[in-house]
């Protein structure tokens, strides 16, 4: 027999020599996928979203849907594989087409990478917009059972690095680069997770703050409608410390815990409060935190605010922080840890940007991207999702790339036979406690 030219060899072990060949047939290392089909099957995810979409391709020459091809990039996301390119091979995987709903050997492949990048080149800026809507109905759906009494919104934006002659690109001084400013807005629903909500692309030269006025506002009638006499909390950074943003929460009965930037009449106020803090950090050498409020008001506002100051003196340096609110109670220790906790709204958005890379936004068109960045939002939805229900476990609180690495990566054989599709996983797979429990959690939560 002739020697296959792709047989790699890794030396001998006892005698007999180790040699390597891509020729297993159908294995996948990606078994765990079948997990994100069950949290899409509950939540009723990439179906809705598919299903909103308008196909004006003529349906006698249609091979691959656009709800398939919506739930294979959303799959391929969820499990590591962020780029379109990868399509190319992993449309003859044998979990993925079974995720998708065609059998593993005797149907088809998927779709490929060039059909996958028309697709995603087709959508309108109407269908994104009922693609936003869809996905933040679909999130609030989970809660259809419950009255939240509070619920804090949380709005940041961050930088996605942009790079040639892309559409609506530009310098933001603020992160010295080219690149897009997408706005994230997750909610806290009473002392659950945090939820995405919305993941917008914006161009790189605008306002920290740009559209974030219309976003919440159609957020708060979303939620309105749901619950009409659920607390409503709008937390940001200074980026966001806008005196109609101010004004319009007034006006509709929103708290607001807010960042403001330092300048000299801040610093000023603050004075007395690090002169304390000065003092107790010289003669303890530990770090001096004291909390105070006060009343202030820019020159563009319409009334003073209670504003929380933080006198603080580290062996870093000084760390003097102000926030602006118009809740009415709490201690400024209370509202300023309160305000702090916003912390994990920044550690949802680094798993959007470092496991499932929602900056890859390398299409020419700027609408073209934003349905990049929707696809990457729906993938964390769904492993967020995964994650709510692992409560007790050790990967409680695991970020995606953990949860990708111990419950998705797995390596399975996959069989079809007349009645079945057999997977058959590694024997001493160390998830394998997991999978039981986890299913039934999902599968026994409320539609």
């Amino acid at each position: 027999m002739t020697q296959c030219i792709d047989q790699l060899s890794f030396g001998n072990l006892h005698g007999k020599q180790i040699t390597a060949a891509f020729d297993g047939g159908n294995v996948s290392t990606d078994g765990g996928v079948l997990l994100v089909t069950e949290a899409d099957r509950k939540l009723g995810l990439t179906g809705t979203l598919g299903g909103s979409l308008r196909d004006t391709r003529q349906a006698a020459k249609v091979s691959h849907i656009f709800a398939d091809m919506l739930a294979q990039r959303v799959y391929q996301i969820a499990c590591g594989y962020e780029d379109c390119n990868d399509a190319d091979d992993l449309r003859y995987d044998p979990m993925f087409k079974t995720a998708i709903g065609r059998l593993p050997e005797s149907e088809g492949a998927l779709a490929s990478q060039p059909t996958l990048s028309r697709f995603e080149n087709s959508i309108s800026r109407t269908q994104l917009l009922r693609l936003a809507h869809a996905l933040a109905d679909r999130v609030l759906d989970q809660y259809a059972s419950r009255t939240p009494q509070r619920i804090i919104l949380d709005f940041d934006g961050t930088d996605d690095p942009t790079h040639g002659q892309q559409q609506l690109t530009g310098f933001n001084g603020h992160y010295d680069e080219h690149c897009y400013l997408p706005l994230i807005v997750t909610a806290r629903i009473d002392d659950g997770p945090d939820e995405l909500l919305v993941a917008m692309l914006r161009p790189g030269k605008i306002h920290a703050a740009e559209n974030a006025l219309p976003v919440l506002k159609r957020l708060v009638a979303k939620l309105r409608e749901r619950w009409p006499e659920v607390k409503i909390v709008f937390r940001a950074d200074n980026g966001f410390g806008k005196p109609e943003i101010y004004d319009w929460c007034e006006d509709n009965k929103l708290g607001y815990l807010i960042s403001l930037a330092q300048n000299s009449r801040l610093r000023a106020i603050a004075e007395p409060w690090m002169e304390d803090a000065r003092a107790e950090y010289e003669e303890t050498g530990e770090t001096a935190r004291h909390l105070h409020e006060t009343r202030y008001a820019a020159d563009r506002w319409r009334d003073e605010r209670r504003v929380i100051v933080k006198a603080e003196v580290m062996a870093e340096g000084e760390n003097p922080r102000f926030v602006v609110t118009n809740l009415v109670g709490g201690t400024a220790e209370d509202l300023y840890d309160e305000y702090s906790m916003r912390g994990e709204q920044e550690n949802r958005i680094k798993e959007l940007k470092n496991d499932l890379q929602i900056d890859r936004t390398s299409c020419h068109r700027f609408v073209a991207n934003q349905f990049r960045v929707l696809l990457h939002a729906t993938a964390f939805v769904l492993l967020s999702h995964l994650r709510k229900h692992l409560t007790g476990t050790d990967l409680a609180r695991a970020q995606v790339c953990t949860l990708q690495r111990h419950l998705l990566k797995l390596g399975v054989r996959v069989r079809e036979t007349a009645r079945k599709v057999w997977l058959h996983f590694a024997s001493n797979c160390p998830a394998q406690d997991l999978w039981p429990e986890l299913l039934s959690r999902m599968r026994a939560a409320p539609a």
